[in-house]
This record gives structure tokens, C-alpha cells and sequence, in this order.
């Protein structure tokens, strides 16, 4: 038995009370008439940056427009052809410090607060938060209402993923990412880039 299961043991040998999990099937959550519009403007309102992709714009073309003065460019996305470094193939997570942009792939994002989850489709998930600029490719099409939409497409109750197999089954790991790193623990004073990426920016792609 692990710690960890050996912690939880003692803690389920000393519950008194149990109480069971509330119905959660009359919730109504919110919706959006215009999804997308919704997630572009709570990506600027939590610091972030969304840009809608025309058809046929070359995606390296625009993250150098971007971020012209980047050097290291990490990505294991065979369409980022300007990628110096590849999260895929580095011995170890530490040496992706130094990079300047780190390019991922994002499965789906959530209007409600501008979430973007990003399963681990790399070998070191450390380009996620080590990079000092962030850009998450995202498929505009693929924006959800709300929280529970979204976790309704990672539910594994039904023994299979939900939606494109998104979800922990297929990559064991996922995070949600909205805006760039912000603290406001110190003085209530706003700090970007205080634990991770100092800028984010989605590049929603088109059909």
C-alpha cells in the first residue's frame, strides 16, 4: 500500500457522518447565445489573448508576428515547423527553461471562464508552464457552455471517454489553463507571470 492510499485509509476510518453526493441533474448552468464571442472576451477580461485564425493563415507566420524577439520556441506539434526545442525529446523537463514560447494543442474551451484544456500530449508537461509566453491552438468550433459541460466530456462513468477522448483514460493527465499566471497574494497588488507563462494567447483555428 502506497502513502498516499494509506492516509486516505485513516481518513475513511475515522469519518462519523457520511452524507451522499447532492443530485446534480436540475442544475441549470449557463449558457451563451454566442459561445465563441463569450470565450474571446473572457479570455481579455482573465489577461489572456484570442485571436481568430483565418483559413489558410500559416500558423508559423503569425506566432513570429507575434512574439518577433523569441529564440526558443518549444512544440511537438508537427505543423509548428519554427520549433527549436521538443518537449518529446528533451532528457528532462528543466531543459525547457529559457523557452520563449511554448506552442500546445488545446482539446476544448469553456465560455464561462475561459478555460482551455490541454491533456498531456507531450512527453514533458513542464512546456505548459515553464514557457514565458504560451500559445494554445484551439479548434473554435470546440468551446462548451460551462464547467459542467465541461466535465460532463471528461466523465469516465460511462467506462469510455466522453467527446474525442479528451479525457484522463487515453493521457492520464490534463490540466485547464485560463489567461496567463496571475497572484494577488502580496499587498493585492496583480503579478502576471508570477508561477508560470506571463502571457497566454489561443489561436482559434478554423474548420
Amino acid at each position: 500500500m502506497s502513502s498516499k492510499e494509506d492516509i486516505l485509509k485513516k481518513y475513511r476510518a475515522n469519518v462519523r457522518e457520511k452524507f451522499d453526493m447532492p443530485d446534480l441533474s436540475d442544475i441549470q448552468a449557463i449558457t451563451y447565445p454566442d459561445p465563441l464571442l463569450q470565450f474571446m472576451n473572457m479570455t481579455k477580461s482573465v489577461g489572456g489573448n484570442a485571436i481568430e485564425v483565418e483559413k489558410g493563415r500559416d500558423i508559423n507566420e503569425l506566432i513570429r508576428e507575434l512574439y518577433p524577439d523569441a529564440k526558443e520556441i518549444a512544440s511537438n506539434l508537427p505543423e509548428i515547423t519554427i520549433a527549436t526545442r521538443n518537449p518529446d525529446e528533451v532528457g528532462r523537463a528543466r531543459d525547457l527553461n529559457g523557452t520563449d514560447v511554448g506552442v500546445v494543442r488545446g482539446s476544448f474551451g469553456v465560455a464561462e471562464n475561459a478555460c482551455v484544456w490541454i491533456p498531456q500530449q507531450m512527453k514533458e508537461k513542464a512546456v505548459c508552464f515553464i514557457s514565458e509566453n504560451l500559445i494554445i491552438l484551439l479548434d473554435k468550433k470546440q468551446i462548451v457552455n460551462n464547467m459542467h459541460e465541461a466535465y460532463k466530456r471528461l466523465s469516465e462513468s460511462s467506462g469510455k471517454t466522453a467527446g474525442n477522448n479528451d479525457g484522463f483514460e487515453k493521457y492520464g493527465y490534463g490540466t485547464f489553463i485560463s489567461g496567463p499566471s496571475k497572484t494577488a497574494d502580496i499587498a493585492q497588488v496583480l503579478v502576471m507571470g508570477a508561477q508560470a507563462a506571463r502571457s497566454a494567447t489561443i489561436l482559434l483555428l478554423p474548420e
